[in-house]
């Protein structure tokens, strides 16, 4: 694999690591990044939400969810989601924290808002490099089975953007072919480093 991506969704861990779970398992360079203040879990209910500090292991979050309520995040998927992030990375990490990471080809994120924040922070950077980056929203609804879906749309959209030696080139059309055949439309725009 030539290009290095990146999965950004907001603050819950669920989209951008399924994408990034599912291009690791295929040999992508690949990295997932939050957005949010904190990572936000869903709780007992939704003004009682569990909320860590980005860097937080998520061997720590599994286990103490599993300490509060095993039954209640086991049916709500949060304890399944844990374990598959902890086969990917050992914590979360926060977008606007971790810009030194390096540079990247393809950035994908997963809900408009999160799409404009990445867009801001990266028209906002010097653009010393001159490197364009593409950025591309694939809208996906926060749930575990939009999420699997996402994360199969994201791969096939990586796929193709791989096999193009200029993705700078074909990307009206990658992008046109990709939304006839899944019926999704996406939003993009390029940026600099």
């Amino acid at each position: 694999m030539t290009k290095r991506y990146a999965m950004v969704c907001s603050s819950n861990q669920n989209r951008s690591m399924e994408a990034h779970f599912v291009l690791k398992r295929e040999g992508f360079d690949v990295a997932s990044y939050g957005t949010g203040a904190h990572v936000k879990l869903p709780g007992p209910s939704i003004r009682e939400p569990n909320v860590y500090e980005f860097g937080t292991p998520y061997k720590h979050m599994f286990d103490e969810l599993r300490r509060k309520d095993p039954e209640l995040y086991k049916r709500n998927g949060i304890l399944p989601m844990l374990k598959r992030n902890l086969g990917v990375k050992t914590a979360p990490q926060r977008w606007q924290d971790n810009a030194a990471d390096g540079v990247f080809d393809v950035v994908i994120t997963f809900e408009e808002k999160v799409f404009d924040m990445v867009m801001e922070d990266l028209n906002s950077r010097d653009h010393i490099l001159m490197k364009p980056v593409l950025v591309i929203n694939l809208e996906v609804k926060d749930n575990h089975e939009e999420a699997a879906t996402g994360g199969r749309l994201t791969l096939v959209l990586c796929q193709e953007l791989e096999a193009t030696e200029n993705w700078v080139d074909k990307i009206d059309e990658i992008i046109f072919n990709f939304e006839r055949q899944h019926r999704r439309k996406l939003v993009y725009s390029i940026s600099f480093y």
